[in-house]
This record gives C-alpha cells, structure tokens and sequence, in this order.
C-alpha cells in the first residue's frame, strides 16, 4: 500500500473545513483498510509495535492513529471500501498478547453504582526496559481516553524504584449509567505489545438507565474539557421556537449507510444528526467486504445486527461439518455459557442467544470453526425520551423562588437544562437545584435576580422546549431617612436608615466606598440598615450617604466631631527635659491637637517668644507647635511654657531646656613607671565638664620621630590611670588624653614628657662545667634567649665558697664571650657559680649552676668516638680528597699514635692534624697505595684505647684479557672472554660489548652492564662483516681500553631475501585538552597576581587570554607565559579595577577549548587583612608551588591568597 501522502497528514492534524467529495479513482488508488483488530493501534492513537509480518500483512502504514480522535472531515482515501484480512490480523495480535509478558497485573472488569468512584490498575516490569513503556486507555473499540481526561476521569502513573515496576491508574470519578461498556488497556515497548479488555457496569442507584439512541452514541464531547469523556447535548441546543416533534418511521441508518454512495456520506451524516461519521465508515467497511468461501462455514454471521435495549438477539452460523468445535468471542474475549449467553446447537447450525440486551453489548463478536472465524457488528439503541409538557414562559421579583416546570414521556429519564445555551450544572454552593418527581422536573432558582432573566430550556435525547424568565426590581420606600450628627471626638457615631424592601447598599464618605475595620461597621439586619463608628476621629466627620442596590435613590447626612486642645508631650520623659548640645540648631516640634484647631503661645520668664525671624522664634501648624533656637548658647538653658486656646478649651505645659557641651582637655599626663614594653600613665580630670558628666577617657600615644597618634582603648577607661602596652624597647614616645562626656570627646590635653621602654634581658642558659685544675675553674654558657632593644653589654660571673652566703665577682670588667675562667682557688675546696647579663636597663636574673664545684683535677679515661660511616670499609676513588675527623676523650689531653699496616705514616704523604678533643686524618689526593688499615691509640697516662679504619682507594678497571669468536650461524654470534688482570682495587661489576661493520669500523654498543664473560650477540645483518670489542666496568666505570677480536665474523647469505617491515606512522595529532584547570583566586591589590592552567595538543595550540570575553593584547599590565603546556598570566601590582572573569582559550586545527575562573582584588590597609589571612610585606611575591600530572612533568606558580 502506499505511504500516505502530505495532504492526508495535514487532514488528520486539523479538521476541513467543509467536506468534500471523493473521487472514485482515489478510493481505488487507496487500497485496502486494515479491519478493526483488538489492538487497535491506528484507532488508539499510537504506532503499532515493530513487526514486519503484522504490518505487511495488515496492508498500512503507521502514523494514521489520531484520525480516529478528530472531528468529520472529507474522507480521506484510506476509508475507500474493499477487503482487508481482518480475520488474519486479529489471530496474530491474539497471539501476541497471549506470548507478551509486558504485563505482571492486569486491569480486571468491575461494577459501581452512580455517583461513586472506580479505580482500574494495570501493572508493567520494567527490569528490562531501558525507558517508560507506552500506555494507552480505550472505551470500546475506537475512544482514545487520553484526550478525555478532565474531572470525571484521571490518569496516573508512578514508578517504583525498588521493584523496578511501572503503575498506571485509570480513575473514573462520579460516574454515570453511560460510562459502562467494554474497556481496553494497551502497552507498547519497541517490538514488544500487550493488551488486556475489562467490562465497566454501572448499576442504577435511582431512576432508569437513560435512553441514547445509536446516532447519539457516536456524538462526541469537546476535549480537554470538564465533562470530557460524556456524551454532549449541547450541539442538539439551538435558539428555536419548541415544535413538537412529529412521529417517524424508523430508520435503519446502517441500511442507508451500505446502500449509499461515498459522496452521500455526508448528507446522511448531517440530515440524521450523526457526528462520528469515521467511526461509522469503519465498522461500514468490515460489513461491506466481500466474504471469501470458507471451508469451515456453510452460512456465515450478518454483517451487523441491531437490537433495542432489553432484547434478546439470535446469531446463527452454519458449519460445513458438524464435528468441528465452535467458540464465540466478544472483543477477543471467548464467551461461556449463562443465563445471558444461550448456546443452541441444531444439526450444522451454531446458535448464540443474547438475553436482556444492555449498552456494553454494544461490541464486536465473532465465531471460531477450527482456523477460520467470521465476525458481526452488535448495536444496542435506546428509545427516545420526548417532552410531553412544555415549558411557560415566568415573570418574577428579585429575591422570590422561581420554579420551572416540565414533564417527559419516561420516569427519571436523563434530562438536561440550559440557560441562554449554556448547560446549567447544580451543585451544593449554587442557586440552581434540579428536582425530579417521577415524569415531572422541576429548575428551582432560590433568590431570584435580575441576572437570572434569561432563556431556559431543557433537552431530552428525543426533545426540547424553551422559555423565557424575566425578573424585575419591587417599588422602594424610605421608611426612616439619615440624620445629620455632631459628636465628641471618642464617642460612637451611628447613622442608621430603614427601606422598605430587604435589598443590599452601599455606604459611601464623601463620594469614596466605606471599608469595615475593627472600628467602623456595617450593619445590615433586614430592611435596617446601620453604619457604626466607635471612638469617633476628626478624620471621621464628613458627609456619608446610603445608596441600595439596583436603585437609584439615595439617603445623605453629615457628621461633624468637635474636640478640646491637648498637648502632646509623651516623647520628653519625665521630667520635661529637653538637651541640646551648644552651636546647634534646636527645632522643638510638639503635636498638638484640638477642633477647631487651637492657637499656641510660647514664652520664658513671663515674656512671650513672637513667629518671626529672630534667633529663638516659634512656628505653629494646625496638628503642631515648634520652638527654634538657630544656634544654641549656654544662656538660653531655662523653663518654656506653651498656652493652647481654641473654642472649646484651653491646655498649659513647661519644656525644660538645657545646652550642653563638650568638657575641656585633661591636664599634661604623667608616667609613673616603664617596663620593657609598658609603662603606667596618670593625669587629673577636667576643670569643666561641659555641663553633663564625664564618661570616660581615650589614650592616645605616638613616637616621638612621629606624628602620627594611635588610639589605644577603643572601651572608655573609667579611671584616670592606664597602663599602655606593646610598645617597642629603645623607641621615645609621647601620651595625651581626651575626656568623653554624652555630648563628644573633648580636644587632646599636652602631651607627656617623652619616655623609653627598656628591659633586662633574660638569664644566660645552659651554664656548664668547661674544665676543672687544683687552682682554676673553666665555666662556659649560651647567650640569654630574649636580649631586647636595650643590647648585650657582657656578662659577670660571680662564686661563693659551699655554706657561705658572700658571692664574689670573678671578673673586675664586663667579659664579652661566653667562657671564663676562675683563677686562685684552693685546691679541694667546693664552689657554687653563677653568671648574670648585664646592658642599659641592669644585670638580668642571675644563671646557677647546679650543684657545687670540687676544686681538684680529674683524669677521665680515654675513649674513642668512631663515627658510624668510619666502622666499615672507607672507600674513595683515585684523586678524590680524603677528610677523616675521629672524636676523642680524655683527661688531661692524651698522647695520640697512628700506624698504617702496623708501620708509622708517612707525614710528607698523609696530613695528621690533633686537637684536644679530635684527630684528623687528610689526603689532598688519594692514590692506591693509600689503601689500608689504619690504626689510632689513644693513651692518658696508664690508660690506653685503640681503634682501626679500613680506607680503600679504587680506580677504573683495566680491559679483558683475550676476546673469541665461539660460533658463527645464520644471524647469531657466539663470544667469550677472560676477565682483566686489573680489577681497579674493587670488584667487576659488568661488561660493555660493542660491535663494528668491517666496511665503516663505526662502533655501536649491542649490550650493557653484562654480567657474564660469554655472550650471544643475534640480529646481525646478513652479508656484513662484524667485528667486537669488550669493556670492564666497576663502580668507578668502564675500563679506559677495550679488548678487540683478532678475526671477523661473516654473516653469510643463505638465499633469504629479507624484508623491511612496513610501519604505519603513528598519529599524534591531538584536540586541545585543559589537563590541569583555572581556579578561582583571591589577589591583594598592589601584589603581583598569576593564573595558571596546563593543557595539551597537537599541533601545539594557540594560547589566547581574555577577560570579561575580551582579548587581552599589547597591555603592558599583564605578562603571559608557556611553557612546556603551563600556561600562565601574570597580573602586574592588581587594583580592583581588575578583578573580574578571566578565560584561557586553547586552538589548533582539531578544535578549540576554553576555562574560566573568577580573580578577586581584594585592597589590605596597613598590612592587615581580615583574621585568618596572610600579611604580605610589600615588594614580596608570594608563590605556591603545585604539582600538575601534564605529559611533560612541571610546576605552575599560583599566588597564595
């Protein structure tokens, strides 16, 4: 069949707009109509699932699914009437559903009453499904429920993780005896289909099932609307004069229908009211198609059979042989016995009774004979309801009940009522309530108004009447007018007026709409109505008038409130007291009130302030008063009384006025005391305090070179002494002091006379024992820890005999180092020693030494001190310098005695240096023969220590001996060799074998560090002639000579004819990639900045800086860098100013790349930044070394922020 062209596309999306005639040379160019199968996926909505073999044989492509769903148009060639292999189809979307396993719960039939809820499930696996699954809700054979949902039906899904199991609800909410029938649920995935029938029945809950007609099953309701998925009336409704609707003979629509032409289609769709006109075509096709003979069937089923509702219907079809098995199926679902399904069997003939006819019915059935089946088309119609009374047309009042009454030929048949041809839906918060009474409806309107003057109507399936209600307004009187009213201010006003009618109205206060508060209230009781304002306000007085709705009268008074004058003096405290501070301007503003307003009077000592333009003057407005004093003097401290007078009253009251100021400066500070970075500070308070007390004081000090103070309390100190700290020792400085009182801080008093902080130094540390002798005394000590800006001048070092209390002074002068010795003590004699610091400030704390002092020689044995390096075999290369350093002990200085080998060292070859407490041993140049074992003794008198140190001086080896070709084949040399007569005074480490073409004699190296004296040299060239030669080398390196062969060695040909092999150049072309990227960094405004980002490619990309989006080029502020793919931009000295977004942009012909990251510049004030940050010195850059994993290891710099 052919692919549907781009005009029938265009057909299905939007509707015709008037139908047109088809051509009978397009219904046969078009084919053959896939038959209406239970899956129905050109009806549904949806493609087919992806199998060839049902889409080659159902002769149509997919994508025709929204047809169904679309209003009449001019019918489009695929309606063309002919065969189609509907049988084939079914049995194979049959089968297909039975093998899927898309489904794990299916949705099963159910009934409910009217009005109530239902919900249907259906459940899908989803282990092996690698997205959501397609879901699709019918009713019948062919309504989509998608574009039905709205508030009688929802559809829902949800997912649960876990179980890995998709949900899908169907939820049919308050529904209606038309909402039963059959119902399908059908579930797609790639070439993966499903699909399951369930039947919804509605039970009754009062009146009878109404009665739809076939042609208005097939009107459809507007999508997306409210009343989606119900059948519509509303196309019926049009603005006509009721005729009573004359008696027809049936007609059987289906029988006009097949014998019709296709250009009729229309007229017989539009003359008998049927809406759903493709629906009607497809199940016209299935009946027109030319049944083949069957081999199972002798008579098949009619095309289609039409029954009323509540009848019975007969199906009959006869069988070419009577053993074959027979079974009946109602939309794919097989039949089985009941009371409502009667099985008849009579010789060949198959009989099936259907008892008590309802509207799901209403479905496709057919019969199974072995591999063949026929089919039949079942429609259910209702009778018509007709009007058998007529509406009348209503007169009324605004606010009476209003009834309108009509009757229909059936008890609670199912009636709906418009207004102006709009459907009128009761509910509980509307004035509209519908009342059935057998035959008898009535339309209760309750409060009738003059928007209810309207056009009414009521419809049936079978009828309508119309009729016309007009509500007008009843006469108004005023039975009790508005009074005008004057009212003190706080009291109630209440106006209050009474109509004759219990009517609505408004209040308005000079021509704008009274709103209700907690103060003011509308009452409205009846024909009363009332407005009431507690706590009467000035703001309240104007004129009020009461206007009813729907009226034009209207009811006015005035209210008028009077008040006596009060002054306001609730923001002065207690005591009245006004404070001002001397040279400002004073603006006291008092409020005030009083109706009419009052007049005010200001005046001091009994001689009243006049309005004017003097220095001290009063201003009056009506809410307030105001006292000016331009520029504030001590003398204008005093009483002010304020006279109000109006009408109504007078009011009195005093302001206290007081002018303050700053007190005087504090006399000239004195400093009592200096410490090394403190000192005390005292001073007097001042003469005058300003006129309010003083609060506290601000020290402030400086250096004495300098003129810049720096405050040292930012807390009031409440006393008038202070101990400044921190201060730097050896600097001059100067403090003043400023007083504070409520007003400001006084000016700055002198400043001190000039001190400087000094301080002693700390006690010297770690004094110890140097050497002791029969008369002498050797101490030695470390330097104190803390020695201040004062300095170091010396030292004194003091003793005192053990139990006495007298130290003496062991140097006369101050000593510089930090060793001394105590001379003519007696011998055997105990001492305790101690030793003091002394500079500008004194002598430190002194140092003891611990314990006392035995004044008699020790002899200490003596000991050698071999270092660790030295206890094993010393090694050192020919000509290296040889430094040996062998700490000893012993008391008094030992005597020392090297040997080498058991002789005496030369002296002209080897240096030996002694000192008290270490020999040295040195070589300037180390030779082989200074290899040996060398031994030191160490002797204090009888007392004696040795110790011996193997040194041994090695060189390059000398070559191998003698060099052999073993063995000659194919590519392969076999030689060997005899270790050198010279191993270099150390071991052989490896060989080194070199080979050289006899043609060019250019040596190349074949292997290295070759542990054996025997080696297989392969890989050789077939045709040359090699020869080979052979290092020594040990840890001091190869040997200077190598040994050659004496003969070649040719590699013959042996016919082979070798080939190069082919290598593919490898390709290292490369986009640009950033491997390390920009981070955001913080700058300090004036300090070198740098960003750094690494990247690769190949070829070598283009590096562009921006910032803000914008090429940085030719500026002198910024320097850019790269280097080995580090690439960096560094920020001459930043400001603000330069701190933004800045973008690194890499390309090469393969692509381009891009980073960002944000610099902020933030500005340090005297080098401190916030708490937790870095200090930077100026000048300095700070840098962070940062390891980035690029192809060529490297450090980038990032500031440190």
């Amino acid at each position: 069949m052919p692919e549907p062209t781009k005009k029938e596309e265009n057909e299905v999306l939007a509707p015709a707009p008037a139908p047109a005639p088809e051509e009978p040379n397009k219904e046969k160019e078009a084919g053959t109509a896939p038959a209406k199968e239970p899956n129905k996926e050109k009806e549904a909505g949806t493609a087919p699932a992806k199998e060839p073999n049902k889409e080659k044989e159902a002769g149509t492509s997919p994508g025709k699914d929204e047809e169904d769903a679309s209003p009449p148009v001019a019918l489009p060639p695929e309606w063309s009437i002919g065969e189609s292999p509907a049988g084939e189809e079914q049995d194979k979307q049959n089968a297909n559903s039975q093998l899927s396993t898309l489904f794990v719960e299916k949705p099963q039939g159910g009934s409910v009453k009217v009005g109530e809820n239902i919900t249907f499930i259906a459940k899908v696996q989803a282990e092996d499904l690698l997205r959501k699954p397609t879901i699709k809700w019918f009713k019948g054979k062919w309504m989509d429920l998608a574009s039905k949902a709205g508030k009688h039906l929802q559809l829902k899904e949800t997912f649960e993780r876990h179980s890995r199991v998709y949900t899908f609800e169907m939820q049919i909410i308050k529904a209606k005896e038309n909402y039963a029938g059959n119902y399908r649920c059908e579930v797609t995935y790639k070439d993966k289909f499903d699909s399951c029938s369930f039947d919804l029945e509605v039970h009754e809950s009062t009146g009878t099932t109404p009665n739809i007609d076939i042609r208005s099953a097939f009107k459809r309701s507007g999508e997306g609307q409210d009343d989606a998925g119900e059948l519509d009336f509303s196309g019926l409704l049009k603005r006509r004069e009721v005729k009573q609707q004359e008696e027809q003979p049936e007609v059987d629509v289906w029988e006009l229908l097949k014998n019709a032409k296709p250009s009729e289609y229309e007229k017989i769709a539009f003359q008998y009211g049927i809406t759903d006109l493709r629906g009607m075509l497809k199940r016209l096709k299935r009946m027109r198609r030319v049944e083949k003979k069957s081999a199972a069937f002798a008579r098949i089923l009619d095309p289609a059979y039409q029954v009323d509702k509540g009848g019975r219907v007969r199906f009959v079809v006869e069988l070419a042989d009577p053993k074959l098995e027979v079974k009946w199926y109602k939309n794919g679902q097989e039949i089985r016995p009941s009371t409502k399904y009667i099985f008849e069997h009579k010789g060949c003939e198959r009989i099936m009774f259907i008892n008590n006819c309802v509207l799901t019915d209403d479905s496709e059935y057919y019969v199974t004979a072995g591999d063949e089946k026929c089919s039949t088309e079942l429609f259910v119609r209702e009778p018509p309801v007709m009007v058998t009374k007529q509406l009348e047309d209503t007169k009324a009042y605004c606010g009476e009940r209003v009834e309108l009454e009509c009757e229909v030929s059936e008890d609670d048949a199912n009636v709906k009522w418009f207004k102006n041809g709009e459907e009128i839906i009761p509910g509980p918060k509307s004035r509209y309530h519908i009342k059935v009474e057998g035959k008898k409806h009535i339309l209760v309107i309750e409060g009738a108004t003059k928007a209810d003057t309207a056009e009414y109507s009521v419809m049936t399936t079978g009828g309508q009447s119309s009729a016309k209600l007009s509500v007008d307004l009843k006469p108004l009187k005023i039975l009790t007018p508005l009074t005008d009213q004057t009212v003190n201010l706080g009291k109630e006003i209440c106006l209050k007026c009474e109509v004759s009618e219990n009517i609505t109205g408004k209040w308005t206060k000079n021509g704008l709409p009274v709103q209700e508060s907690d103060r003011l209230k509308i009452v409205h009781k009846g024909r009363i109505h009332k407005l009431v304002i507690a706590n009467a306000l000035v703001e309240d007085e104007g004129d009020y008038v009461f206007t009813p709705d729907a009226y034009s009268v209207t009811l006015p008074a005035k209210v008028h409130v009077i008040d006596p004058p009060k002054i306001n003096l609730d923001g002065l405290g207690d005591d009245n007291t006004v404070t001002v501070i001397a040279g400002n301007k004073l603006r006291l503003e008092i409020p005030i009130s009083g109706e009419p307003p009052p007049k005010a009077i200001w005046s001091r000592a009994d001689k009243a302030i006049m309005e004017g333009s003097g220095r001290i003057r009063a201003e009056n407005y009506p809410d307030s008063t105001t006292l000016v004093i331009d520029i504030a003097e001590k003398d204008d401290s005093g009483v002010y009384h304020i006279n109000l007078k109006n009408e109504a009253g007078e009011a009195h009251a005093s302001i206290k006025i007081k002018v303050v100021d700053i007190p005087d400066p504090p006399v000239a500070p004195n400093v009592t005391d200096v410490g090394d970075d403190w000192c005390v500070v005292t001073w007097e308070p001042p003469v005058y305090d300003g006129g309010s007390p003083i609060l506290g004081y601000f020290i402030e000090r400086k250096k004495k070179q300098s003129s810049r103070w720096m405050r040292l309390n930012f807390d009031l100190c409440k006393e008038t002494i202070f101990e400044p700290k921190k201060m730097i020792e050896g600097v001059a400085y100067e403090v003043r002091i400023f007083a504070v009182n409520a007003v400001g801080i006084s000016k700055p008093s002198m400043p001190s006379k000039p001190f400087v902080p000094l301080a002693v130094t700390s006690p010297p540390t770690l004094l110890t024992v140097d050497s002791v002798t029969d008369t002498t005394v050797t101490m030695k000590w470390r330097p104190p820890d803390q020695i201040g800006a004062a300095g170091l001048d010396g030292y004194v070092l003091e003793y005192c005999f053990e139990g006495t209390d007298d130290w003496i002074v062991a140097n006369t002068e101050l000593i510089e180092k930090t060793k001394f010795t105590i001379t003519g003590l007696p011998t055997d004699s105990r001492i305790f020693v101690r030793v003091k610091a002394v500079n500008a400030a004194g002598a430190s704390e002194p140092k003891y030494y611990s314990q006392p002092i035995l004044v008699k020689e020790i002899i200490e044995p003596p000991k050698i001190r071999i270092p660790r390096h030295l206890k094993q075999t010393y090694i050192r290369r020919v000509g290296e310098a040889i430094n040996l350093v062998i700490p000893f002990q012993g008391k008094p200085r030992p005597e020392l005695i090297w040997t080498k080998d058991g002789a005496p060292i030369d002296k002209n070859q080897i240096n030996i240096r002694n000192s008290e407490t270490d020999t040295i041993v040195f070589i300037r140049k180390a030779e082989r023969s200074h290899s040996g074992k060398y031994d030191l003794q160490v002797k204090v008198e009888k007392f004696v220590e040795t110790a011996s140190i193997d040194i041994r001086v090695i060189d390059r080896p000398g070559p191998p001996q003698l060099v052999k070709i073993e063995d000659v084949w194919g590519e392969n040399v076999a030689l060997s060799w005899t270790p050198p007569r010279d191993d270099g005074n150390t071991a052989i480490t490896g060989y080194t074998i070199q080979k050289a073409d006899k043609k060019s004699m250019e040596w190349f190296t074949v292997i290295e560090h070759y542990h054996r004296t025997s080696a297989t040299i392969t890989e050789l060239v077939i045709g040359n002639e090699y020869y080979f030669r052979v290092f020594a080398e040990n840890m001091c390196g190869l040997s200077e000579d190598a040994t050659m062969t004496k003969e070649s060695a040719v590699i013959a040909k042996d016919g082979k004819i070798y080939k190069n092999p082919v290598y593919e150049d490898f390709d290292f072309t490369e986009a640009p990639m950033f491997t390390q990227p920009l981070v955001n960094t913080y700058a300090v405004a004036g300090y070198n900045a740098t960003l750094n980002c690494s990247v690769r490619g190949n070829p070598k990309p283009k590096i562009t800086w921006m910032k803000n989006k914008v090429a940085i080029k030719d500026d002198p502020r910024y320097r850019m860098f790269s280097n080995q793919g580090v690439c960096t931009l560094e920020i001459r000295k930043p400001s603000p100013y330069d701190g933004g977004t800045y973008c690194c942009q890499a390309v090469n012909d393969l692509g381009t790349v891009e980073i960002e990251c944000k610099l902020e510049v933030k500005v340090i004030y005297q080098g401190v930044n916030s708490p937790g940050q870095p200090v930077f010195l100026e000048g300095q850059q700070q840098v962070l070394q940062v390891h980035i994993p690029l192809d060529i290891s490297s450090f980038c710099s990032i500031p440190l922020t």
